[in-house]
Formats: structure tokens, C-alpha cells, sequence
């Protein structure tokens, strides 16, 4: 066996047989099912000797068939840490909890090879754990670039399947604050649309009944007059901008929203420092205040919040 290589075998048991390969490999590995669906698309899953033969992670599995899963080492990226400044909210030597600020990306992408939340992240933790197959940080969860708030970040395998899991079961407690234009004939609503690629426009999201469900509770929390309001927000789903799909959808799109929303011109009777505030808005006003949930490895409540929402 290459050296750069893991090998895992299971047999299939009676409880399991009839269940999705896919699921049944996560349950057994302990990784993530994103993790196995891709490498069960990579063909490094086998059924007993038909080594290379592609399989479907939705085959259903049979008692006394045996399974290979083949883990190739992480591939190292290129990254250079870079010495930029996180604000903490909570850390330990299992996980990190960061405010991330508007206008940085997560990780890198086409058009953001430096700057990012990830070279921070290399520059600030000595040893971070080789996630789904490559060396980087163990982001568990994303913010858009310009939408600013707490983000925790996985410093151990063990806490990254465990927070993965959390996030996949949506066992965990995330709050958000939008201020939006115009505003809601509702105090509270559960929105429940599926959000789907848009039918015309690749880059953006929409409600589309082909798309995945997508929940979201939202509250208004204030109405300042006839022109914006401040809505609460709280996930039950992670799809893709959700939230700012979801409010545009309810004709009160997030503020400054270049995607989904429209110009917004506030108006004059709106009192300072308010109207200034508004006026200066540089990126949709949307921030993730509250982040709570179970720490995977130490049993601990973890409740971390930032109020503040800057430009």
C-alpha cells in the first residue's frame, strides 16, 4: 500500500444492510459526508475486489458485502501565512472563534489568492488539521465577504467532525441582524422556500422549486419609518445566501445588497447618526451576531456574540 495512503474495510452488518453506502461510511469512519461522497465520486470506495469500479453513494449496501476506502493524504496548498489581525471571540487549543470583518474572504478563491481568513489563520495557529483531502484550516461554515460576523473555525480533526456534524443537524444556535429596506406586513415568520441557482442568472441564487428547502425564522425587531426596519434572523439551513435571498424574496432586501437588493436612498427625516450611517454604507448590512453550540470535544456550552455592525 503507498504510503501516502489510508486504507479503512468494513463488512456490512445486519443493522446497516438496505441503508445508503454513503451513509453507512460515515457513520463507520467518523469523517464527514461530504468527505465520503467525494471520495466515493473519486472511486477510492471499493465493494470487495472490483478495485477502480465507480460506485453510486446512494447504492444501497447488503449484508456481508465488504467495502475498501481508500483516504489519500492531505495535498499541501501553496498558502503563505500572512500576519493579519483576528479579532478572538473565543479560543482553545480544539477550536477558534473569530468577528469576521466585512470584506474578507473565507477562503481563497479565484480573484482572492491573499487577504484571506485562511492565510490569518495559518499565521496565527502553529498546526491546523487537512480537511476533505487538503491541507487548510478546518472551516466548518462560511460568511459572504461582505457580511461580517462570528465564524468558528476547527484546530483539530476531531473538533471539525464534530462540529460538521453539528452544522449537518443544524444542532447549534445562529442569530443574524439585517437592516433592510422598506419593511414587513409580519412581526414573525418561519420563511420556508427552497433555494435553487437562478434560473437566468448563474451567479445568484433565487427561490426555485428544483432548489433545496431552506428555513429561516425571522423577526422585525424594529421599524424606523416607512423606508427601513431591522429584522432578526435565525437559521435552521445553511444554503447559499439564504438570508438575502429569503428577504428579498419578501420585498424587504438587505441594505446595500448589490446582488439582491436595489439602490437605497435614505431619507432625510431619518435622524442622525442614523441618516449619516445609511448614507455610508459601503456593503450589504447583514452581520452574524450570535454564534452558540455544544463544544464537540469538552461538552461545553459555547455562546459567543458581537453587536456592533461597521462599514
Amino acid at each position: 500500500m503507498n504510503k501516502n495512503v489510508d486504507m479503512l474495510q468494513w463488512e456490512i452488518s445486519e443493522s446497516q444492510h438496505g441503508k445508503r453506502l454513503d451513509q453507512v461510511l460515515t457513520d463507520a469512519s467518523g469523517l464527514t459526508r461530504v468527505r465520503i461522497q467525494a471520495l466515493i465520486a473519486d472511486a477510492h470506495v471499493w465493494k470487495g475486489d472490483a478495485q477502480g469500479v465507480k460506485l453510486k453513494r446512494s447504492a444501497r449496501v447488503l449484508l456481508g458485502e465488504v467495502y475498501y476506502v481508500y483516504i489519500p493524504k492531505p495535498q499541501a496548498m501553496q498558502l503563505v501565512p500572512e500576519d493579519i489581525a483576528l479579532d478572538i471571540l473565543f479560543e482553545d487549543e480544539h477550536l477558534i472563534v473569530v468577528n469576521k470583518p466585512a470584506g474578507m474572504v473565507v477562503h481563497p478563491s479565484h480573484g482572492h489568492d491573499t487577504g484571506t481568513l485562511v492565510h490569518a489563520l495559518l499565521h496565527h495557529c502553529d498546526n491546523l488539521p487537512g480537511i476533505n483531502g487538503v491541507e487548510r484550516p478546518g472551516i466548518v461554515h462560511r460568511l459572504d465577504k461582505d457580511t461580517s460576523g462570528s465564524l468558528v473555525v476547527a484546530k483539530t480533526e476531531a473538533s471539525h467532525q464534530g462540529l460538521s456534524q453539528m452544522f449537518a443537524s443544524h444542532d447549534l444556535q445562529r442569530e443574524y441582524v439585517a437592516w433592510c429596506r422598506g419593511y414587513p406586513h409580519w412581526l414573525e415568520k418561519k420563511i420556508e422556500l427552497p433555494i435553487g441557482r437562478h434560473p437566468h442568472n448563474r451567479q445568484k441564487m433565487a427561490v426555485n422549486p428544483k432548489g433545496k428547502m431552506a428555513i429561516t425564522d425571522a423577526k422585525l425587531e424594529k421599524r424606523y419609518d416607512d423606508n427601513f426596519c431591522r429584522i432578526r434572523l435565525r437559521l435552521h439551513t445553511g444554503r447559499t445566501h439564504q438570508i438575502r435571498v429569503h428577504l428579498s424574496h419578501e420585498n424587504v432586501p438587505v441594505l446595500a445588497d448589490p446582488m439582491y437588493g436595489r439602490k437605497f436612498n435614505p431619507s432625510k427625516h431619518i435622524p442622525e447618526p442614523a441618516f449619516s450611517a445609511l448614507k455610508q454604507l459601503s456593503r450589504q448590512a447583514l452581520h452574524a451576531e450570535i454564534l452558540g453550540f455544544k463544544h464537540p470535544i469538552t461538552g461545553e456550552d459555547i455562546f459567543v456574540t458581537h453587536l456592533s455592525l461597521k462599514n
